[in-house]
């Protein structure tokens, strides 16, 4: 067979479980590795400034692993459908593959390439490489999306376990002549000021370090992750978030990693299946499968009730909020580790969310962008789901309404301190029993740990007492019904 074939990476940036890649191999003709960037196409959406600081790391681990069984990466700029067809122009390519994404705008303009490519003659096709399962093939009995995780996941669990991961290839076939490519830095993706020093220190993006991070999870923190998941001053989560949304790691990798390690340690199938880790992996499977069913999710409110809830617009709140000067401690330590780590504890995110949207009722999309841009694994679906179950307006969003205390909840999921004391040095010498809250330490302890609010610290934004009143009225206006509050 005469020919060659396009593999058109997007966010599957690896060589193993990638059944796009796969199937261009198949045909048997030279395969050319492309990524095109144009994220003009992506709007509102496009990369954050934190996302493209790993995407360059990720492309330059995927150039060198393809270098490494004698092929290489192709880079172009987009617009996607011009570049594809200059490429099939230049190189004599008679078919493209590639594997799935699911947000709003991009299948929206996969969809229109895979028809022009297809009119033009060309052999097109795409895969599943990022999901267990299509959003589309999951039902409830009335075959309609579920809107609720518990039902979706024990029916996905119903159903057959996900092949076995494909394995990398030892060696692609490359084309007898190369076709022009720009150099990763002319995409300019990382950025020209100084900020990505906590990045490189806390990462290593590429698919072999989505591979360690795994393994060193399973071998290490998995037999305490139901009790350690909450504490943000442990290690004590896999950290695969941003693995897992570049693809340098597929779920079923994941799946069939802790099916191999539980075999190993004689767990019971039944027990890793009902592991909390693992419904973990079904979150993200729900956030995808509700932004497919509902891709007006990102910017509106999946309960319409919420449409005309009336936030309040208040720049210095959302300043103090985004630079963690808030004067509650955890909320603080958290938005201080995003800053500089690209990575916040999902637990803290969910605190410092509900601080956003409860205690300074602030709308929950302006905290859905910061996030966006300073997010490593900035995900749509799941940035979505997540700051639409914080403020009540997504889907399973029961009990409706909480109002997490950042006081206790610092106590509760921090109780030594050490997360704050490494994020707000400021506080380190204050003792346990005021880490948490300097606000009501007594004038000598603030002075004795060299704390002086309002000066090296903050005072509370707001009282959280008075706020949580405030909040409960708002949200009770469109309720109409009682709110469920944890302290």
């Amino acid at each position: 067979m005469n020919g060659l074939s396009i593999h058109w990476f997007r966010s599957d940036f690896r060589l193993a479980d990638n059944p796009a890649l796969r199937a261009a191999m198949e045909r048997g003709v030279p395969v050319l590795p492309l990524f095109i960037w144009s994220p003009e196409e992506e709007l509102p959406w496009s990369p954050g400034g934190a996302s493209q600081w790993w995407l360059h790391q990720s492309l330059r681990a995927l150039d060198s692993r393809l270098r490494e069984i004698g092929s290489r990466l192709i880079i172009l700029r987009g617009p996607t459908l011009e570049s594809l067809r200059a490429l099939v122009k230049e190189t004599g390519a008679d078919a493209v593959f590639w594997n799935r994404r699911y947000e709003p705008a991009v299948m929206a303009r996969d969809a229109k390439v895979k028809e022009a490519l297809r009119s033009d003659g060309l052999a097109v096709e795409s895969f599943n490489a990022a999901l267990l399962h299509e959003p589309w093939t999951i039902q409830n009995r009335s075959k309609k999306p579920f809107q609720v995780f518990t039902p979706f996941w024990k029916h996905c669990l119903e159903k057959s376990d996900p092949a076995e991961p494909l394995l990398a290839p030892k060696n692609i076939p490359s084309p007898s002549k190369w076709p022009r490519s720009l150099a990763l830095d002319e995409l300019e993706l990382e950025s020209k000021l100084n900020w990505t020093d906590g990045l490189r220190a806390a990462w290593q993006p590429g698919e072999a370090g989505a591979v360690a991070s795994l393994h060193n999870f399973l071998s290490e923190a998995f037999v305490e992750y139901t009790d350690q998941r909450n504490r943000p001053d442990v290690n004590g989560t896999s950290r695969l978030s941003p693995h897992l949304h570049f693809g340098e790691i597929s779920p079923r990798q994941v799946w069939h990693g802790l099916r191999q390690m539980a075999s190993k340690r004689g767990l019971p199938v039944e027990r890793w299946r009902a592991s909390q880790f693992l419904t973990e992996i079904g979150w993200r499977e729900f956030a995808h499968h509700l932004l497919f069913h509902f891709p007006h999710t990102p910017t509106e409110p999946l309960r319409a009730d919420f449409k005309h809830f009336r936030w309040r617009k208040d720049s210095a709140w959302f300043r103090v909020w985004r630079k963690g000067r808030t004067g509650y401690p955890i909320v603080d330590a958290g938005m201080r580790e995003l800053w500089t780590t690209g990575w916040m504890h999902n637990r803290v995110r969910m605190i410092v969310a509900s601080f956003l949207v409860k205690d300074l009722l602030l709308d929950w999309q302006e905290g859905a962008r910061f996030f966006w841009d300073t997010l490593v694994d900035a995900d749509l679906a799941q940035n979505t789901l997540g700051w639409q179950w914080t403020a009540g307006c997504g889907a399973d969003a029961a009990p409706y309404f909480r109002v997490f205390n950042p006081t206790n909840q610092g106590e509760k999921c921090d109780p030594h301190g050490n997360y704050v004391r490494k994020w707000c040095p400021e506080l380190a010498n204050l003792p346990d029993k005021w880490l948490h809250r300097p606000h009501a330490a007594p004038t000598e302890i603030l002075a004795a740990a060299g704390v002086e609010l309002g000066n090296n610290y903050p005072h509370p934004v707001v009282s959280h007492a008075i706020a949580r009143e405030v909040a409960l009225e708002a949200f009770a206006r469109i309720k109409g019904s009682a709110m469920s509050v944890q302290p």
